[in-house]
């Protein structure tokens, strides 16, 4: 693996990088938080080893813009830190970092978590296949072009924003913030079986045709429940197959296909169904404009308790300054490619 590692000890970054280089590893080494954001912006890497106490900028902001501006790619990050209590965990998942090693860390240790980081990034490539499996579905429509990558991104600032108010810390770890991210873009997936005459009609759908699009959760759910019973112990399908199915109920009841309300409704689909509706409202459609944050925010605060679960809303809250950076780098993104 091409491996970062920071800290402004060089004592320290001298024996990291002879453990890693020992390993097999190729191995690049920054003194503190902003120069290795100026690496990072230049190299890509796989892995990221860092300090969290340093000067300019310390590990946990390090992590903060890892997560708001690596999209080419997931960066698996270890903290080291020199205490390991319960709120500084919370700190480092909610920041965005998968692991953390108490200094001074045991060699053998290091190593274990190291090749721990690389099995887990072999999954990367089964998030490419599932990412491609979204955009097939999104392709059919040709109006939502980013929408998966934005909900993707407003996701992980909700979970990471549910992190931090220590509420969630026996359902919401690592490994849930980065299972949410790579399996929320199958929410739509069941689109595919939505007929071009309702999924492309310009403007309102009748009650009938509406009627067929809310099919899109049963057949999305369907589908990959058959994979599922392919593969029982996979728990990404897990997850994607509730996303598919309930992003589209309500906190109240009154949602479809099966209405759910309140904790009926698994975390996943809470969090993916305002990711949803926030994009819905923040871009154009053939029947709309698009709304601009200070309009969708309201909307969404009001909904609070109704539409969706009010510790959601107040995840929203919490990410809103998220959530406006993400709405303005794919906006950068799409134009910059239109250029």
């Amino acid at each position: 693996m091409r491996v970062l590692i920071v800290d402004d000890d060089p004592i320290a970054l001298e024996i990291l990088r002879d453990m890693l280089e020992g390993a097999g590893h190729d191995v690049v080494s920054a003194e503190n938080g902003r120069a290795a954001m100026q690496t990072l912006r230049r190299e890509h890497f796989q892995l990221l080893i860092t300090d969290w106490e340093m000067p300019e900028l310390d590990g946990l902001e390090l992590c903060r813009q890892i997560r708001q501006h690596a999209d080419a790619g997931y960066i698996y990050t270890i903290l080291l830190t020199s205490h390991d209590t319960i709120s500084q965990r919370v700190q480092g998942l909610s920041a965005g970092a998968d692991d953390f090693i108490v200094k001074p860390f045991v060699p053998e240790d290091m190593l274990a978590r190291v090749q721990s980081a690389e099995r887990i990034l072999s999954l990367e490539t089964r998030d490419v296949a599932i990412f491609a499996m979204a955009k097939l579905a999104e392709s059919r429509d040709p109006e939502t072009g980013g929408h998966l990558e934005r909900v993707m991104s407003y996701c992980r600032a909700l979970t990471q924003a549910l992190v931090a108010t220590g509420k969630y810390n026996d359902e919401i770890d690592s490994d849930y913030v980065r299972l949410l991210y790579s399996t929320s873009p199958l929410h739509d997936i069941g689109k595919v079986g939505i007929p071009d005459s309702v999924l492309l009609k310009p403007g309102r759908l009748s009650e009938r045709e509406f009627e067929i699009m809310k099919t899109h959760t049963t057949i999305g759910a369907q589908t990959l429940d058959a994979a599922l019973r392919r593969f029982p112990n996979a728990r990404f399908l897990r997850m994607a197959r509730d996303i598919a199915a309930t992003h589209h109920e309500r906190h109240d009841g009154t949602g479809y296909p099966n209405r759910l309300s309140g904790d009926q409704i698994p975390l996943c689909g809470r969090i993916v169904a305002l990711a949803d509706v926030y994009d819905a409202l923040t871009c154009k459609r053939v029947y709309k404009d698009a709304f601009a944050h200070d309009i969708a925010r309201p909307m969404i605060l009001k909904e609070a308790g109704t539409h969706f679960a009010p510790q959601i809303v107040d995840a929203f809250l919490a990410a809103e300054q998220a959530f406006i950076s993400i709405r303005e780098r794919f906006s950068e993104s799409a134009h910059a490619l239109a250029a």
